[in-house]
């Protein structure tokens, strides 16, 4: 894992958001490139020509940002996009070569009983980049114990396990495989790969309306420090899969990350 993304809002949480990224980039030796994308939505003819002015602004505000945050060693990047977010993220990320977006559940000031905000919410259900959802406030430690769950272990895209094979390998971690065999279960999406069965300590099966269900299920006979999903078009964030928010009710997993990979083909 070489080079990580942080898209910062205007959360009260940003500072100990991008603290935490800095403290998981440097177990891995990667950069972090903290960006803000901004984008102008004017009537014709109606306001003058301001992108340099909120460019400078965005490009001022990150750099103060990173300027209060102990960098320890590690080489932070700041960035400023204008455009549309999600387009302008799947940008960022490839001429960047991320190899990981680390997310803060929401990046606005928003309810109290929301998990997920509409900005991380889009980029989650939106992209197919490998995200790790940090919870607020959350202060980093090594990552020993990872459940991964899920109703299928077939994986369309190439590579879709490195980020959780970078995260097993640097902190030597215990992974627990939850397969969950849901009502839409077809023959040998329970079959594991060779590659997967190489990262494997334990595997539990288990039979649930959905994967949501069976880590509610499981999640405290195994407490983990991560919790790894896929992300499929019809996958874990089912639930609330048409809206980008989702609410702490519908996910309870709040207390530790959460690694999203992708599971799906480009």
């Amino acid at each position: 894992m070489k080079n990580i993304l942080v898209p910062v809002g205007s959360s009260k949480n940003a500072k100990s958001h991008l603290q935490y990224a800095i403290d998981f980039a440097k177990a891995f030796g990667a950069k972090v490139y903290v960006v803000q994308i901004y984008n102008v939505y004017t009537k014709a003819g109606t306001m003058i020509k301001i992108d340099h002015i909120l460019e400078r602004e965005s490009q001022n505000f990150l750099d103060e940002h990173v300027a209060s945050i102990d960098k320890k060693g590690v080489e932070v990047i700041t960035r400023v996009f204008k455009g549309k977010l999600i387009d302008t993220i799947e940008f960022a990320c490839k001429s960047l070569g991320v190899d990981l977006i680390v997310l803060e559940p929401r990046t606005n000031s928003i309810k109290e009983e929301v998990y997920l905000g509409n900005t991380s919410g889009k980029i989650i259900k939106q992209t197919q980049i490998p995200a790790l959802i940090v919870p607020e406030n959350y202060e980093y430690k090594p990552i020993v114990k990872i459940l991964m769950a899920v109703k299928s272990v077939l994986f369309k895209k190439e590579n879709a396990l490195k980020p959780l094979t970078d995260i097993k390998d640097q902190y030597k971690s215990i992974l627990n495989l939850l397969l969950v065999e849901t009502p839409k279960y077809k023959e040998g999406d329970l079959d594991i790969s060779e590659d997967l069965s190489k990262l494997i300590t334990n595997t539990t099966k288990s039979k649930s309306q959905t994967t949501f269900q069976g880590v509610l299920e499981h999640y405290q006979n195994h407490n983990p420090d991560l919790l790894c999903v896929v992300r499929r078009k019809r996958g874990f964030f089912v639930k609330l899969w048409e809206d980008n928010t989702i609410l702490k009710r519908d996910f309870h997993s709040t207390s530790i990350p959460v690694l999203v990979l992708s599971g799906l083909k480009k």
